[in-house]
């Protein structure tokens, strides 16, 4: 039997209560506790809890939606300028080769949550995909969740843009 050591996840499922709000609108006026790094008037970024490398990101707009043919320009423009935004903290924290970033729209094209729509951004390396992930189904993230908070919000305010946009 293989074991692989995530301590930072029993904080998570010890005190996970069963709730009916949606997880990217408890985020949205959250902070470090619901891993929102920044917020804007209309959309806002945070981490993934169940990332697939070290920082990866997605950015929600604040308002519950599903569809993104009901999201008017002005949020779709302060998605993409946060998106820019992340990218280049995150180059700047970890170096990656590269970064996918997408939308998974509805439950058939792999959105866990399909009623609020959010964008993914995750750092990607050469060579990421390891033994690991494709032997064992299994992803192993080396950092931990407040120190991948504490990168992103530091490389961000290094910008010139306070958490609150």
């Amino acid at each position: 039997m293989q074991h692989i050591f995530a301590p930072w996840r029993f904080a998570y499922v010890s005190h996970a209560e069963p709730t009916d709000r949606c997880i990217f609108c408890a985020a949205a006026d959250g902070g470090e506790a619901e891993l929102t790094v920044l917020r804007g008037e209309r959309a806002f970024v945070l981490l993934n809890r169940y990332p697939y490398t070290s920082g990866h990101a997605m950015v929600a707009p604040v308002a519950h939606v599903g569809e993104i043919g009901d999201l008017d320009e002005a949020v779709l423009a302060e998605m993409m300028r946060l998106a820019q935004r992340v990218v280049t903290a995150l180059r700047g924290v970890y170096s990656p080769h590269g970064f996918n970033v997408g939308m998974n729209l509805g439950e058939a094209a792999g959105a866990g949550i399909a009623d609020h729509l959010h964008l993914h951004i995750v750092p990607r390396w050469r060579g990421d995909t390891s033994f690991m992930t494709v032997a064992g189904g299994v992803r192993v993230i080396p950092e931990d969740l407040g120190e991948t908070y504490r990168k992103l919000q530091t490389a961000l305010e290094a910008q010139g843009v306070d958490q609150r946009q």
